[in-house]
């Protein structure tokens, strides 16, 4: 399965912070790869190149220049999860996404308070976010 990713930050240590799309976060230890991968050396020896990561075009995986990337895949089998406040969360654009739904569906359900506001949904300024647990209430499982 592909799992897509939204954003990754650089943390201290040569590790990566990376969100994934599906609510997930792990955190992705790049000095474990060296020695799998050499040409990664240069993220350590390079001063400022980790800084510069930056998630790919359609978040297939993360790159630092033409040259240095990591597969999405690779993030995910080998990172390690982290507990993040944000876990759990979905915009409901994400949410449709993963459930094969129509944002009308998710705006409905809050109209006719089968979501609740504040609890299950909750809008910051044009945006909505729903808790992966109330998709799962009123959707069932996340499809694979």
């Amino acid at each position: 399965m592909f799992h897509k990713i939204k954003s990754a930050a650089p943390l201290p240590g040569l590790r990566l912070l990376v969100h994934f799309a599906d609510g997930c976060t792990k955190i992705y230890d790049v000095s474990a790869a060296l020695s799998r991968a050499p040409a990664l050396s240069a993220l350590r020896d390079a001063p400022g190149l980790f800084e510069q990561v930056s998630v790919d075009p359609g978040g297939y995986g993360v790159s630092w220049n033409d040259d240095l990337d990591l597969d999405g895949a690779e993030l995910w089998a080998n990172g390690m999860p982290a507990a993040s406040p944000f876990d759990g969360l979905l915009s409901f654009g994400e949410a449709t996404d993963l459930w094969g739904l129509s944002e009308s569906t998710l705006r409905k359900a809050v109209a006719y308070r089968r979501l609740t506001d504040g609890l299950d949904v909750q809008k910051f300024g044009k945006q909505w976010l729903i808790t992966r647990a109330a998709m799962e209430r009123e959707y069932g499982p996340q499809p694979k």
